[in-house]
Parts: structure tokens; C-alpha cells; sequence
């Protein structure tokens, strides 16, 4: 059962909020922070934004959950990002960094997984919803290119 019109409800919400309170609200859920997402859309070859919580940070790399509450359909933005891995991270309005996104593997999934669900309990609910394995991303900062 896909849930994508209450996902496009809560993220356009959300980005109201941010842009309401001139950005003093909407950068943390809880104890999470929130990162705005960009990746390329991997058949518009458009850019995408999408707004995430970032249950477990490990130094400087950030970890993010493909949970779209609970649904069946994998998100866009997961999507995305398996078809190009380089995306950006931007915080609270500033500046688009560089990133590169890779699913964990299954013993980092083992290891993280408990962790997002100790930061937000709704990810073990989400996981019961669904018949598919909710992936758990590393994002790991990348060095912008030198110049020539």
C-alpha cells in the first residue's frame, strides 16, 4: 500500500514551516537533525531535494533511513541516489556540500539499525509494515575536485 500523498503532505508542511520561521524551525525533529537531500533525478536528470532526519552520526558521516513511513515503494530520493551516488547535504539553509550515498552493507545495517530505531522508535513500526528491508544510507563527505 503506497502512502505517497501523505509523504508529499508532510515533506511540503515541513518545508512550509522552514520557510515560515525564516528557517529557525524545522532543522531538528527530537534529538535528530534534518538535512535537505539533493540527488539527481535518475530519469528526469533533474535535481531533487528531499528533507531527512539523520538518526545516527558516526564523525562526519551521516546516516539516513529509506523508510518512507513504512510503505512498499522504495522513496525517490533512494532511487536516485543508487543511480548516482554523488549527492548533496545541505544544513539549515546553507550551502549544498558534497557527498557520496551508498546502502550499508549487512553488517553495518546490523550495527546502525538499532541505533535509528533507539533515535526514533517509528522505524521499527515502519519496518512491520512493510514487506521489504528498509535500507539504512551512509552519506560520507567528499572532497570538492581540486582545481586543474
Amino acid at each position: 500500500m503506497s502512502n505517497r500523498r501523505a509523504m508529499l503532505t508532510m515533506t511540503a508542511l515541513h518545508r512550509a514551516i522552514v520557510r515560515l520561521t525564516g528557517g529557525r524551525l524545522g532543522w531538528s525533529i527530537g534529538e535528530m537533525r534534518v538535512i535537505e537531500l539533493e540527488t539527481v533525478g535518475r530519469r528526469s536528470g533533474e535535481r531533487r531535494r528531499a528533507m531527512l532526519t539523520v538518526p545516527v552520526e558516526e564523525g562526519d558521516r551521516l546516516v539516513v533511513i529509506a523508510s518512507r513511513g513504512g510503505d512498499d515503494a522504495m522513496p525517490a530520493w533512494y532511487l536516485n541516489l543508487q543511480a548516482e551516488p554523488r549527492v548533496g547535504v545541505a544544513e539549515q539553509g546553507g550551502a549544498v556540500r558534497p557527498y557520496r550515498a551508498r546502502t550499508a552493507d549487512p553488517q553495518e545495517r546490523e550495527r546502525l539499525w538499532p541505533r535509528a530505531v533507539a533515535a526514533y522508535r517509528g522505524y521499527a513500526a515502519y519496518q512491520r509494515r512493510t514487506e521489504r528491508l528498509i535500507p539504512v544510507v551512509i552519506l560520507e563527505p567528499e572532497s570538492p575536485a581540486a582545481p586543474a
